[in-house]
């Protein structure tokens, strides 16, 4: 191992080593046993991988071992231990653990940190903590998997996006930019044509991969079940995210045989959020991966069956069964089904924007975009809180950032302490009454045409990336009409279906067109676009799903 590099460390090691206290509560979990110089721990590629402790000598977590460009991703020594937020998740190893000099390690099987991580709070809290720093700063360098393709091709971009909004780490290496993308093409000896491609460590190369591929590559979080076939379950929940999580966390945790599926990864666009800072319980707020993280662990130790890369394609519903059918093929059957499949931002209406969309013009601000504009200036454009929380985060490494409201103010549209902490960030710049109406490019975006609605001015504003918040638009074009909605598209529930309801009872609160069938979160029409009322609304609708079969006379259990 002497020749690997021994720069600054990609992972650096948690702040403090673990507790006397903390090892004994490990140790009653695990084993102890000796190992030697250079042993390897586990490899890139491995579907899982146990929990290390170490406990004597010092030990590597190595990118590309064996290889020319081998690299020290992080080293720990006593009392600190191995892995990241990939292990709880269900994802494959992707570096290799090996020991850089002899000691002594302890090894707790996954399953028991799973349990572990569910039950103690104390140590959960730490665990979780450190492995989702670890995650941040992987994403951060970009270290994991690495993509191959052009900023002009769609697949490229939509394959970007989804490693982005999945908080998985992904080197990208564009061709029209990057020599090493088509030196590293000859050396595999890919053509273009194949392209996008995906190199996962310790896997095969993955051309041009379809949703089936990515599925069967990253697999499914822990506990969850490969299909439920012909199988009609309690509950299915469709949409993972805090909503969804919290109708399928309440539903198991209520006896009832409980399916999540999710067309990317759970946490939805909240998963996204650098900081949410308005949620109960959390006065120093948390970010959406760790909501996510937190939210699919406690879902999965009440026994719901989690399936990732399950997009909805069409909905059917006979005899009191409803079926959800998946773009891969996938069919899932339940009594009563909850939907929280959220909205899409909606598009900027600018002409040829669509052209730089992925490469410059992003709808949703993570690590992945804000790194291809440190530095310069970037341009976001929405009055709500996921403008502000996106400018908020931007501000970090992009000088200024420039917030365009086409209203007056933010006081109708945005919460109030965003609104302070947005007006007192001295690296951004509030224009209201300011629309975009054209977009500047060369090989990339360079600017915004930008109008004053007060004076009619037109100017330019030199920007290098721009990031759209404009509101959102259902998706619930898989339900194929089949459900009443109202003229934004959005699903009637409750109330709001009162006209309908002749010849039928009255729908229950959150109860959609067709009995059995409850909505909540920003799909639903009327609803309070916030984290907190999307949770609250998920564990009210599993409430109501037995109040439904009481009353149309199903049994309860």
């Amino acid at each position: 191992m002497d020749h690997v590099d021994r720069g600054q460390p990609w992972v650096s090691a948690p702040a403090a080593p673990l507790s006397g206290d903390q090892l004994k509560k490990l140790a009653a979990l695990g084993s102890e046993f000796p190992a030697n110089s250079g042993e390897i721990l586990f490899s890139a590629g491995d579907g899982s991988y146990d929990f290390f402790v170490v406990l004597e000598g010092s030990a590597d977590v190595v990118d590309r071992i064996g290889e020319p460009d081998e690299r020290l991703v992080a080293s720990y020594g006593p009392a600190e231990f191995l892995g990241e937020i990939g292990m709880l998740t269900g994802e494959r190893a992707r570096f290799a653990g090996v020991m850089r000099t002899p000691g002594r390690l302890l090894r707790v099987p996954v399953r028991r940190i799973l349990r572990l991580v569910a039950q103690d709070a104390g140590l959960s809290e730490y665990i979780l903590r450190t492995f989702l720093e670890r995650r941040a700063n992987l994403v951060r360098r970009g270290a994991g998997l690495t993509l191959i393709g052009s900023r002009y091709d769609e697949r490229s971009r939509a394959l970007l996006q989804s490693f982005s909004l999945g908080r998985t780490a992904v080197r990208w290496l564009d061709l029209e930019e990057q020599p090493e993308a088509e030196a590293l093409l000859r050396e595999l000896r890919v053509p273009v044509t194949d392209l996008p491609l995906v190199l996962v460590p310790g896997r095969p190369l993955l051309r041009n991969p379809q949703p089936a591929d990515i599925a069967a590559e990253f697999g499914e979080p822990p506990g969850a079940v490969a299909d439920d076939g012909p199988e009609v379950g309690d509950l299915l929940v469709v949409g993972g995210g805090p909503g969804g999580l919290a109708a399928a966390m309440y539903g198991a945790s209520e006896g009832l045989r409980t399916t999540l599926i999710d067309a990317a990864a759970f946490g939805g666009q909240a998963g996204t959020s650098s900081r949410i800072e308005n949620y109960l319980g959390f006065p120093a707020g948390l970010s959406g991966a760790e909501l996510a993280t937190r939210g699919t662990i406690q879902a999965a130790k009440f026994g719901v069956r989690l399936h990732r890369n399950a997009r909805a394609a069409a909905f059917a519903s006979k005899a009191g069964i409803h079926t959800v059918t998946c773009d891969d093929g996938r069919t899932f059957r339940a009594r009563d089904v909850v939907i929280a499949t959220g909205a899409d931002y909606r598009r900027l209406a600018v002409p040829g924007i669509g052209d730089w969309e992925g490469n410059g013009v992003h709808y949703s601000a993570t690590v992945a975009e804000a790194g291809n504009a440190l530095g310069r200036p970037v341009a976001v454009i929405g009055g709500a809180n996921s403008a502000g929380q996106a400018a908020m985060f931007l501000a970090r490494t992009s000088d200024p950032v420039h917030l365009l409201v086409r209203g007056p103010d933010l006081d109708h549209s945005m919460s109030r302490y965003l609104i302070d902490a947005v007006t007192s960030h001295p690296g951004i710049r509030v224009r209201v009454r300011t629309e975009a109406v054209g977009v500047r490019a060369d090989s990339s975006v360079t600017g915004l045409d930008v109008v004053d609605g007060t004076t009619g001015r037109r100017s330019a504003l030199e920007v290098a990336a721009v990031f759209v918040f404009i509101g959102a638009t259902p998706c619930t074009g898989w339900l194929g009409g089949r459900l009443a909605t109202d003229s934004g598209g959005f699903l009637l529930t409750g109330h709001d279906l009162d006209a309908l309801a002749a010849g039928r009872r009255a729908p229950f609160p959150f109860e959609t067109s067709v009995p059995g069938v409850f909505c909540i979160g920003d799909v639903r029409s009327g609803s309070v676009k916030r984290v907190a009322t999307a949770v609250g609304e998920g564990s009210a609708a599993v409430r109501l799903v037995f109040e439904r079969r009481r009353a149309d006379g199903e049994h309860v259990w």
